[in-house]
């Protein structure tokens, strides 16, 4: 299974970044290619913060078994996925250069991850195995979703 922590697929992964451009348009959902890489970069810093997150409540009921499917094998996320309220973005422009710059340094960083106790608010707590996993499929989806 591929994983962030592996530095030639870290690589690979920012190889597509510097194709996107202003001109991109989403094959499907409703972002734009701002919004996608401010979402992308949020997501990114959450998961490399440190912070303690709490798991909500229908997490709690489904979210373990909802990893366990996602994660089974290297299917890519199914196209218009929920994206958690905390990370939609409102704005629709911004500087998309800058904020690649920000994103490619997001996943540089994982080489450096350190968060052993990372608690996603709908899956729960996730080992650096699956953090891993997750944040490999969750790029890989938003920069198929653009074509890259």
């Amino acid at each position: 299974m591929k994983t962030i922590f592996d530095k030639s697929i870290r690589d690979e992964l920012i190889s597509r970044i510097n194709i996107l451009n202003e001109n991109m348009v989403a094959q499907w959902g409703k972002m734009n290619i701002y919004q996608m890489l401010k979402h992308c970069t949020l997501w990114d810093e959450w998961i490399q913060s440190g912070k303690n997150n709490e798991q909500a409540f229908v997490g709690r009921l489904f979210g373990k078994i909802a990893l366990k499917k996602v994660l089974k094998d290297e299917s890519p996320l199914a196209r218009n996925t929920p994206t958690l309220s905390e990370l939609k973005i409102k704005e629709t422009t911004g500087d998309i250069s800058s904020e690649k710059k920000k994103w490619v340094a997001l996943i540089n960083g994982y080489a450096y991850f350190s968060n052993p106790s990372f608690i996603h608010t709908f899956f729960g707590e996730m080992t650096k195995e699956q953090v891993g996993q997750m944040a490999y499929k969750h790029i890989d989806h938003h920069l198929r979703q653009f074509g890259a």
